[in-house]
């Protein structure tokens, strides 16, 4: 076990077990149950009329962006009700009429804190004013803005080094307040900019740029219209995309194919019931009475990272068909044109043997032929694919299989067709647009230093995995966070906990309270902001910001209600104030003038990264898109300037007897880290969180029994790690295969386990052991009889 024998604060959630049950699942995503619990949680956070007048604001032309997912709005006209189920808890989470006062900091200690739930902590509403802990100190005090500043200024001006500081930045942040914080970053000296994307779609980014020229997607939300096959690989959008249901419903009833590569069972890739049907006279009876609508085709069971044998298969079956009838198959016109490095995948999926493909996806060959059928017979297929894929040690591999699968059928630059990487955070590529990045390009660097007059850092700077083991090191010693939960976010959660607490500050911008909050430095910050619900007042009226979905359109985003306290600010100005502190005469930006009027940011947006023309003006007059060369003009930004196919070796097999993958996963009841309920209702959990899945034939091989209690031990390199009193849930998983709720299972996630190439922890390919929990009195009595044989 991880012991903790200084008894600081907590860093893993409380161990809650009592009063989990497994019952029934929910047979159909969404439905009246979605709009039901919507409501429900509106009218407890907000009450009727906030609520009312907030879910009718959400992801409209005139109102706020969501804060959860990345999913597109449709360009032209929208629902009245834009949103799903998780969406409206997103809303009324930061929406809620709950507040912390000070006296709440006064009457909780750290200590206290570190013993509730991340639930609980959640629930107890907006933060309101500054709070500052200070060294050897037990509880958290208000301090004004401007000593706040000040002491960050100080720290950061005292380091001998830029570099011994970081500055993690979460999807939320907006584009106006990710360019300041970077260019804030680069001015005082550094590239440690970590951000969430590096625990998610890095894999991604890193697999498409090489192939295609561009780290993004490249499909629209219209040319989910136009798809005669979906492709959903590693993606649960049920739960973390619910929004895109809609666009899948409308796929399948234009007669698309949809097939869902994963290893659980999701219930929004079986059957959706959408609430828009309750204004549909014709589909209101299914709806009300029927089973939904089925979405996908082919479900395809496969084994916890087996998804690059299972495109390598498909990839086989239909070169065989190719050999039947030569140039029938792939496109050939496009691969001549567009592509290099054909030859060479032809004799790699030649060469790989049916044997070894079958065993590392735990497919059949049925399985696989069916889904090269699907794929056969559609002459625009779209692939879609999160953290199923990103996270493991190949990701980059496996995700570029999938590119491989559309370039063989010219599947991009052409409607109806094309990657597309969901994000899970509705700003976070937009994060990475305006420069959040630490190893930012030579010519963003070039385009800064033109439009700042200074010269940028050119060093490469700490990614997310990196920016801890530094910390843990002793090699920075300040931890600065635009939003976010770090210490739930991250991977390898006592190993984390140990490199914050070695800072000299950590301080966290945040709208409400979380475990991060209690696991600090020797001083510690809380800077509480607006919310997107919120009106943004600054000199120059009332501002807007912007941000950038899954599919490269910029929107904007404006707040309506009052702030939730007077002393709240919002993203730019905490920036600007830390930068005026920090930088003082030397900087080379008129930061109060910027934070005066939002438009002054976005004209230097406009000048220093591409694709943002007339940025005020486009963005006033409506959303629009980022340009995408192989989506508009089958343009790959490449060495070569073509689409580059690769080659790769599916992984060995190497799970010892006795051993499972692990993979975490959220419930849907959480947004990320945020845990706004302790229900699964798709999967058939209620009131608890730490539970796990396993395939019913190990839980018996392993001799237990659903709802015993059991402990978790990873391994990696010789290390264990131990996560004790998970309960266990029989689920239609492969054999072999688990899977538990992030952030609960972070702690089995070892730090320096991590993907090539993208440096993204491996959440989703943990080696585990499981074994019948040891009962606490007993654990406790025999530990105390070994502390006595020590002493005496």
């Amino acid at each position: 076990m991880n012991p903790n024998p200084f008894n600081e604060p907590a860093a893993q959630p409380p161990i809650e077990v009592e009063g989990t049950r497994l019952g029934d699942r929910s047979r159909a995503a969404a439905g009246l149950k979605a709009v039901q619990k919507s409501m429900a949680i509106g009218l407890g956070e907000m009450g009727a009329l906030r609520t009312a007048r907030m879910l009718l604001k959400v992801n409209q032309k005139n109102g706020f962006d969501c804060q959860s997912c990345a999913w597109p709005t449709p360009d032209g006209s929208r629902n009245v009700a834009e949103f799903c189920e998780n969406g409206a808890k997103a809303v009324a989470d930061e929406a809620t009429t709950k507040r912390i006062m000070p006296e709440f900091f006064r009457e909780h200690s750290i200590a206290d804190l570190a013993r509730k739930s991340d639930h609980w902590l959640g629930k107890q509403g907006r933060l309101t004013h500054p709070m500052l802990l200070r060294a050897d100190a037990s509880h958290y005090e208000p301090v004004g803005w401007h000593e706040a500043f000040q002491r960050v200024a100080d720290e950061l001006k005292a380091l001998p080094s830029p570099d011994e500081a970081a500055f993690y930045t979460s999807g939320r942040t907006s584009n106006e307040a990710a360019f300041l914080y970077q260019l804030f970053v680069r001015a005082y000296g550094t590239n440690n900019l970590p951000d969430c994307s590096n625990m998610c779609h890095e894999s991604s980014g890193s697999a498409l740029a090489p192939m295609i020229g561009i780290g993004k997607g490249c499909v629209t939300l219209e040319d989910f219209e136009k798809a005669d096959a979906i492709f959903i690989v590693g993606q649960n959008p049920g739960t973390n995309h619910p929004r895109m249901l809609s666009s899948l419903q409308a796929a399948k009833r234009r007669g698309a194919r949809i097939v869902s590569i994963n290893p659980l069972p999701e219930v929004g890739s079986s059957h959706f019931k959408n609430p828009q049907d309750l204004k549909n006279p014709f589909n209101l009876p299914g709806l009300l009475f029927g089973e939904g609508t089925r979405i996908a085709d082919l479900w395809l069971p496969v084994r916890i990272n087996g998804d690059m044998a299972a495109f390598q298969g498909i990839m086989k079956e239909m070169l065989a068909e190719d050999d039947r009838n030569p140039g029938k198959v792939f496109d050939q016109a496009f691969i001549r044109e567009f592509t290099g490095g054909y030859e060479e995948l032809m004799t790699q999926l030649r060469s790989v043997s049916w044997a070894e493909i079958l065993m590392s996806s735990g497919l059949t060959r049925e399985q696989i032929r069916a889904a090269a059928n699907i794929a056969l017979g559609s002459k625009s297929i779209i692939a879609c694919w999160a953290m199923g894929l990103t996270q493991h040690r190949n990701a980059v591999g496996t995700i570029q299989e999938v590119v491989n699968f559309l370039l063989l059928g010219g599947h991009i630059g052409r409607p109806g067709a094309g990657p597309c990487p969901v994000r899970g955070h509705s700003n976070v590529q937009g994060d990475r647009t305006m420069g959040i990045y630490e190893k930012p390009s030579k010519a963003f660097l070039d385009a800064l230093a033109r439009e700042f007059a200074f010269n940028p850092p050119r060093h490469p700077g700490h990614d997310v995995v990196d920016t801890i083991k530094a910390m843990h090191a002793g090699e920075i010693k300040v931890f600065f966070a635009m939003g976010g939960n770090f210490v739930s976010a991250t991977p390898d959660t006592d190993f984390t906990a140990t490199a914050l607490r070695r800072c000299r500050l950590t301080a966290h911008v945040a709208t409400k309270l979380n475990r991060s909050h209690l696991i600090t430095g020797r001083t510690a910050l809380i800077l509480p902001c607006l919310g997107r619900t919120e009106v943004d007042r600054q000199s120059g009226g009332d501002q807007f910001v912007t941000v950038e979905d899954s599919m490269g359109v910029i929107s904007s985003s404006r707040g309506s209600l009052e702030p939730a306290s007077e002393h709240l600010l919002s993203e730019p100005a905490i920036v600007a104030g830390l930068a005026r502190a920090t930088l003082g005469s030397k900087s080379p930006v008129d930061w109060e003038a910027l934070i005066g009027n939002y438009d002054r940011i976005r004209n230097h947006i406009e000048r220093v990264i591409p694709g943002f023309d007339q940025f005020n003006d486009r963005i006033k007059a409506e959303p629009f898109y980022l340009p995408n060369g192989p989506r508009d003009r089958r343009i790959f930004n490449t060495p070569t300037g073509r689409a580059m196919f690769t080659v790769h070796t599916i992984p060995a097999e190497t799970l010892e007897p006795g051993r499972f993958i692990m993979m975490t996963i959220r419930s849907h009841d959480q947004f990320n880290t945020t845990i706004y309920g302790l229900d699964d209702r798709y999967r058939g959990v209620y009131h608890g969180r730490r539970v796990v899945f396993m395939n019913p034939e190990d839980v018996a091989e392993l001799g237990l029994v659903q709802g015993q209690l059991v402990d978790l031990t990873s391994h990696f390199r010789g290390e264990e790690r131990v996560a004790p009193r998970f309960m266990v849930a029989p689920y239609s998983i492969p054999r072999r295969c688990t899977a538990t709720y992030f952030p609960e299972a972070n702690v089995l996630v070892p730090v320096d386990s991590v993907a090539e190439i993208s440096n993204t922890p491996t959440s989703k390919s943990v080696v585990i052991t499981v074994k019948p929990s040891v009962d606490l009195p007993d654990a406790l009595a025999a530990l105390r009889a070994e502390l006595a044989e020590i002493s005496a």
